[in-house]
């Protein structure tokens, strides 16, 4: 008889708690597809000052945690939710603060919460086989594991890069007094004359993953690994890509935010959420194809390419909306736009998931012209959601979207990073889209699995073979 094996995940973020990204939608849906599996799964968290009423929580203990000479406090509380014990580390001085990260001393606040993670250990009688870290803010979990927690032996160490352009980089000569690491061992964390924490956890760990087999792959060309491709190469046999998924709440069956509900065996609500959201926005009610972007204004979300390209897409009949806050330049050239081309273009500068909803039920297409892009969640939604993506042939984008000349088509690829090849692709979808191949295309689209079962089977697999 197969033991159920025990994964602990540490995280900083965790929906629905606390989120600022894809991490938090991962912590707080993968966990729950696992133990669908069978697998014993828990989920070890910071103790926030906001999102939880800490009256609900169940206090389980007090212990102290070292962080290099000093010896912090540490409550330990408990709450059960869907099947799942989360574990909150309690700490007023490092996690009682206005944002989860940004805070001038977050290399101390997250060596304590790895420790933290390794002495509950030893304080719980439930003992994991798999602690599974993600994300620098956990990396010094293995690294604390392998030179100092000797003594939790038995335990396997997975590592998850949800994004390598953050590896949590300091300065040496805070080593000893602030991550209590000997200079005897800087040798593990030392890279290019600094402290890199993924770089330290990369070598530690004993399996090694990140979000899109694409994005695997990608990872040993140095354009991608953000100057770590030596070091992805090195443990090249560790590193796994699967495929993250989307949670069973982006659902236009069931979303509260839209204003009709519709499947893909009934898509008369998505004609009445596009009439409704132009009206809300105060563009024309037409059919003309109602093009997305719902991004972060970052320049490695391939907001150039669309930026040069707009002039061209505007000459056809089209309406665009563009969504998102980020960089000051794209976000007074897309304000620019929607002044010199009224009823064409809105732009609503603003992180809004209800508008974010609202969007992906009424468009018709999502552009999504990623630089990089690790997994991207954004296209998987607008496929459930029956708005076709349009997207650059790069990492998780790659993986989850089939061109629409192929069997099973649900979007729209390009390869190269360049206006013209972008252009080509957003042409050709707003030339499909008033033909019967686009109810096709779209119906493959809703019909696309994107469900994290897919992701935690794959999950399951790989720590089967490692304990």
């Amino acid at each position: 008889m197969i033991k159920t094996k025990k994964v602990l995940f540490a995280a900083t973020e965790c929906n629905p708690f606390w989120a600022t990204g894809g991490l938090g939608d991962v912590i707080g849906s993968l966990p729950c597809a696992l133990r669908n599996l069978g697998v014993d799964v828990r989920v070890i968290l910071p103790l926030y000052e906001y999102g939880i009423d800490k009256n609900n929580l169940q206090k389980i203990g007090v212990i102290n945690v070292p962080v290099s000479w000093r010896n912090q406090y540490c409550g330990i509380f408990t709450l059960e939710k869907e099947g799942i014990l989360y574990y909150f580390v309690e700490n007023e001085y490092y996690f009682k603060r206005p944002t989860i990260y940004g805070q001038y001393d977050d290399g101390e606040r997250f060596a304590y919460f790895s420790r933290a993670i390794l002495e509950i250990i030893r304080f719980l009688d439930w003992k994991p086989d798999i602690i599974h870290c993600n994300d620098w803010q956990t990396a010094l979990v293995p690294i604390y594991h392998k030179l100092i927690y000797k003594d939790l032996s038995g335990i396997k160490d997975v590592f998850t890069i949800h994004n390598i352009e953050y590896q949590g980089k300091f300065g040496k000569e805070i080593l000893g007094d602030v991550f209590g690491i000997d200079y005897a061992d800087y040798n593990v964390v030392d890279f290019d004359g600094c402290i890199n924490l993924i770089k330290g956890a990369i070598e530690t760990c004993d399996v090694l993953t990140t979000v899109s087999p694409t994005y695997a792959s990608q990872l040993s060309d140095d354009f991608y690994a953000m100057g770590l491709s030596i070091i992805i190469k090195n443990n090249g046999h560790k590193l796994r890509g699967i495929l993250n998924g989307i949670g069973e709440a982006y659902d236009p069956l069931t979303d509260k935010a839209v204003f009709a509900s519709y499947g893909p065996y009934d898509m008369e609500g998505k004609a009445q959420n596009k009439r409704e959201l132009q009206k809300l926005l105060n563009l024309p009610v037409t059919d003309a194809p109602l093009i997305a972007v719902i991004s972060r204004l970052a320049s490695h979300k391939g907001l150039d390419l669309i930026k040069y390209a707009i002039g061209d897409i505007l000459k056809e009949d089209v309406q665009i909306v563009i969504l998102g806050k980020g960089d000051r330049y794209y976000e007074e050239y897309f304000t620019y736009m929607q002044q010199t081309s009224p009823g064409k273009v809105c732009t609503v500068i603003a992180f809004n998931k209800d508008l974010a909803q609202k969007l992906y039920a009424g468009s018709d297409i999502l552009l999504m012209p990623s630089k990089s892009e690790p997994c991207g969640l954004s296209q998987m939604i607008a496929c459930r959601y029956g708005s076709v993506p349009v997207v650059r042939a790069t990492g998780g984008l790659k993986d989850s979207i089939i061109n629409y000349d192929q069997e099973g088509g649900n979007g729209f690829l390009f390869e190269k990073y360049a206006t013209e090849d972008f252009l080509f692709a957003v042409k050709k979808a707003i030339e499909l889209y008033h033909t019967p191949s686009w109810q096709e295309i779209r119906h493959n689209a809703m019909t696309s699995d994107f469900s994290w079962r897919k992701s935690a089977k794959a999950y399951n697999k790989l720590y089967n073979e490692l304990i």
